[in-house]
């Protein structure tokens, strides 16, 4: 698998939030810290992360973030963590913690995550194998409606259109929220972010909006299908209750060679049946 021998890409993940939607729940505390199948939803990520070879992780934080950095560092020891700080998170969006992101990641391959995203290992291990440069995660089987980010994409599944304003009838399917970014892309990205940011009318728009402009630019994203596999979103608390019926034990730090054994004794379970 491609990072056997070579360096993982770097995990940027988007902690800023206040989760509102999710009160009484996140009345005391930080969304991400919420506990999903007896695992915190943070600790999850970066379990799933370290089973996948990903060392070094960037963490944007606002919304609680002392009670985050606790976290990380009391359950994380020795892990390489550094921590942004979106003072202004009560008033901008993903795209301004994405960009604040850019002077710790410099020139690396990073994968971008939404932090109140659950989602099983396999699709982690999916995105660091492939090959190409831009990757957005997408699940086809989702009833596409104004909320989820939606996706075009040809036949080769190179992505033409993305965004919550593209029309559910030609998407593919909804962008999860876990995208992988090349190193000639990021600098390019994070440009692209400064310059949307400049305008007060940018500071509440998504990261995907950045995204759309580099493809009308026509740098090439590709959608990676991971319709089938576990994931969800945790903006709600009916979102809260499915994720805690979907993902029912805790998170364990799994290397390739355990997960390869354990597919293999699934899928001699399954032959036996």
């Amino acid at each position: 698998m491609k990072y056997d021998n070579n360096r993982p890409p770097m995990a940027v993940i988007l902690a800023a939030g206040i989760g509102s939607r999710l009160s009484p729940l996140t009345d005391k505390s930080a969304k991400c810290l919420l506990s999903v199948g007896g695992s915190v939803i943070l600790e999850r990520m970066i379990r799933n992360c370290l089973s996948c070879g990903m060392s070094q992780f960037v963490l944007v934080l606002g919304h609680r973030a002392e009670e985050i950095k606790q976290f990380v560092d009391k359950t994380f020891r020795g892990i390489r963590v550094t921590y942004v700080i979106n003072d202004r998170y009560r008033d901008t969006n993903t795209g301004y913690s994405l960009m604040l992101a850019s002077s710790v990641v410099g020139n690396a391959e990073f994968i971008k995550f939404d932090a109140d995203v659950v989602f099983d290992t396999k699709i982690l291990r999916g995105l660091v194998d492939s090959a190409l440069p831009n990757v957005l995660c997408i699940d086809r089987n989702i009833a596409l409606a104004d909320e989820e980010v939606k996706v075009i994409a040809d036949e080769q599944l190179r992505v033409s259109e993305i965004g919550k304003s593209v029309d559910p009838e030609t998407a593919l399917g909804e962008s999860i929220g876990i995208e992988k970014i090349s190193a000639v892309t990021g600098p390019l990205l994070f440009a692209e972010l400064k310059e949307m940011m400049e305008s007060p009318a940018h500071a509440q728009d998504y990261y995907e909006a950045a995204y759309a402009r580099l493809v009308d630019k026509g740098l090439p994203f590709h959608a990676l299908d991971i319709t089938g596999l576990k994931w969800t979103e945790i903006d709600t608390v009916e979102d809260f209750a499915a994720a805690n019926a979907k993902f029912g034990s805790p998170v364990m730090t799994v290397s390739r060679g355990q997960q390869r054994a354990m597919d293999e004794a699934d899928a001699n379970a399954q032959r036996r049946k």
